[in-house]
């Protein structure tokens, strides 16, 4: 029996007056480097109060990204390049098909509390899947965003099994937030073959995607989709031009 967590109360809003948060797409594809890159600016620039807030959606080319918690023995095939990412967490993939949001968000004008976030993090993914007849999950052992699949062998005591179809991978120095979520729009999912995606290696547990499950969406659905879900925990947005990597 799968035991879930419970969403936090609902918003996580920045202290009254502060301005929208920066809300940018880029198109194409974005260096993995280039990006930590720019997070990374962006974050010291928010956490010294010179910057607004930022949530940043792109794509990247394939490859892996080990987190702090990372074993070795769960790279099975390196076929991608693998950066160490210096996120919370362990391998995971990112390729085309995949919306990538990197938020920057400053907890000091919401709320200073790592956990709080993440769960908050949790609630904006299961917000956006629920505009496409999705219904996604946390659980109490496992962080990320999960589907029941009874179309699947069940686990040998009898437990549903599940896929992961969005994953969550944050950093925060003095309290200014980056890296953030990743949700499987339409990627090749045999990519992430070549690790043990989180660590995760029971055979009920797999990877899906919304294309997996049958839900036609464009990318520009899903952007629209995780904007709308967005503002309703954390509040309003302004979009900026698209940029390949911002400053």
């Amino acid at each position: 029996m799968q035991t879930s967590r419970l969403a936090p109360r609902p918003p996580f809003l920045a202290a009254p007056g502060a301005p929208p948060v920066e809300w940018l797409v880029s198109p194409g594809l974005t260096g993995y480097p280039e990006a930590l890159a720019a997070m990374e600016a962006r974050a010291e620039a928010i956490a010294a109060g010179e910057a607004d807030e930022r949530v940043w959606l792109l794509e990247h080319p394939p490859l892996y990204t080990a987190g702090t918690s990372a074993r070795e023995a769960d790279l099975l095939d390196p076929r991608f390049p693998v950066f160490r990412a210096g996120r919370g967490g362990q391998f995971t993939y990112h390729g085309p098909g995949q919306r990538v949001a990197y938020a920057m968000l400053d907890l000091r004008r919401r709320r200073p509390d790592v956990r709080a976030y993440v769960v908050a993090l949790e609630s904006w993914l299961i917000g956006a899947l629920a505009a496409f007849g999705v219904e996604g999950e946390t659980r109490e052992d496992r962080v990320g965003v999960w589907v029941a699949r009874p179309d699947r062998p069940r686990a040998a005591d009898g437990s549903t099994a599940e896929d992961k179809i969005a994953a969550i991978g944050v950093r925060i120095r003095r309290w200014a937030t980056f890296h953030g979520v990743a949700l499987n729009v339409a990627p090749d999912l045999s990519h992430f073959s070549g690790i043990v995606p989180c660590g995760i290696a029971a055979q009920h547990y797999g990877v899906t995607s919304l294309a997996d499950l049958g839900r036609a969406a464009s990318m520009a659905d899903v952007d629209a989709a995780l904007r709308a879900s967005f503002e309703r925990i954390f509040g309003a947005t302004a979009i900026l031009a698209p940029a390949t990597v911002p400053a």
